[in-house]
């Protein structure tokens, strides 16, 4: 019994030590792969960024692309690749590698315009080159090369898509804080409006035909429009204080300039009769323009509202004519009114640029008529002398480009 066990024994002994040394010689087998393939990556880094470059540019938005904005940092992964191949090292040092150059590709590749997927499939594609390459020189990825390609690979594309997903979910937010930021500023002067006309309505009713449901009516829209007016104002006040990006989405078509015009005045007549101010539209009644009538509105609104509130008893003039040759229309409102100081002229335009004699003031008005006019293309200035008045005067398309109308 002891001689058989003593020969199953050393039996087992020497199966050990075969899988020991058979583990041995895989181990040996897998440095040399890992090592044969850190020099080829280099040898052959130009043949290798050429084929995952023609493969890439199968995508749509990489079919134009030049060689250095598609590589990007590629090159430089390719060498870290190489180093950690050679090192056959751990999880830790190629956290250490990898950090920065993902994430700069991550958000260059979101400036360009790729969507997350293709972001994905870029690296992917890369995979695919370098085992395509492994294969042909006779290299088996499989085993610890396998391992560390994927880990460094997968690694990147986990940075660049959490930047990409981060700054794309940032710029979505942005957009929603300044688009609330234009439509609550937006309602300021048609609710001032109506606040104002039914103070006048009260005024101008004889006191004989006011009842007193009418007069609880008017004090109820009136009281409403206040709270409004107060809402608003707290609103405005913190969304003054975001540092947004202006990033506007401009839905131009052919507007009527004269009638657009035409209907703000009426909108704000009340203010103006509040405030004894004459406003004569003088802008040609066959003038068109190529714009977004919404946003455009929004110019002369803050424009209109600003001129009001500066030309008490006086006068306020809006016009425009087209300048040759390229269609260019010019639009200007002009007060007679108390004028800017000389150092404030140039910060008018600024985000939270108030009047510090006015209270109540976001300092948005005139930073969003800059921001619209840019957006088109167009270029807005002011002049003005204290106690005779101020010229806003901006220029806007005066008709679409060529190649938006042959569509």
């Amino acid at each position: 019994m002891r001689s058989f066990l003593k020969f199953q024994s050393s039996d087992l002994a020497g199966e050990s030590g075969a899988s020991h040394e058979g583990a041995l010689s895989v181990a040996r087998m897998d440095k040399a792969d890992l090592s044969q393939l850190a020099t080829l990556i280099r040898q052959k880094r130009d043949e290798l960024l050429a084929h995952w470059r023609q493969e890439v540019r199968l995508l749509p938005i990489a079919e134009h692309l030049d060689a250095p904005t598609l590589n990007n940092h590629i090159p430089d992964l390719l060498e870290e690749l190489a180093c950690e191949l050679e090192e056959a090292c751990d999880e830790t040092l190629i956290e250490a590698h990898l950090k920065e150059n993902p994430v700069i590709h991550g958000l260059d590749r979101l400036r360009i315009g790729f969507d997350v997927e293709e972001v994905v499939t870029e690296y992917n594609v890369l995979r695919d080159a370098i085992q395509t390459l492994a294969e042909r020189h006779g290299i088996g990825l499989q085993g610890w090369a396998a391992r560390i390609v994927n880990r460094v690979l997968d690694r990147a594309i986990g940075l660049a898509v959490k930047t990409y997903a981060t700054q794309k979910a940032l710029e979505v937010q942005q957009r929603r804080e300044e688009h609330l930021s234009f439509v609550v500023h937006d309602l300021k002067s048609p609710l001032n409006a109506m606040s104002m006309a039914t103070s006048l309505l009260k005024r101008k009713f004889p006191d004989e035909v006011k009842d007193e449901e009418a007069v609880m009516m008017l004090n109820t829209i009136h009281r409403n429009a206040e709270r409004l007016n107060a809402l608003i104002g707290k609103v405005l006040h913190e969304e003054a204080n975001l540092d947004t990006i202006t990033s506007l989405q401009l839905q131009r078509r052919e507007v009527d300039l004269w009638a657009l015009v035409e209907a703000l005045i009426n909108d704000l007549q009340p203010l103006a009769q509040n405030s004894d101010t004459r406003i004569t539209n003088t802008i040609p009644k066959d003038l068109i323009i190529f714009a977004d009538a919404h946003l455009l509105s929004q110019v002369f609104q803050n424009l209109l509202s600003n001129a009001i509130e500066y030309t008490p008893g006086g006068k306020i003039m809006i016009g425009a004519t087209t300048k040759s040759p390229n269609h260019v229309v010019e639009c200007w409102v002009i007060d007679d009114g108390a004028g800017i100081p000389e150092d404030r002229i140039d910060k008018v335009f600024e985000r939270l640029e108030t009047d510090p004699e006015k209270a109540g003031g976001t300092g948005l008005g005139l930073a969003i008529v800059k921001e619209v006019v840019e957006a088109h293309g167009g270029q807005v200035t002011v002049e003005s002398k204290l106690e005779e008045g101020t010229t806003f005067r901006f220029t806007l398309p005066g008709k679409a480009p060529l190649s938006e109308e042959a569509h």
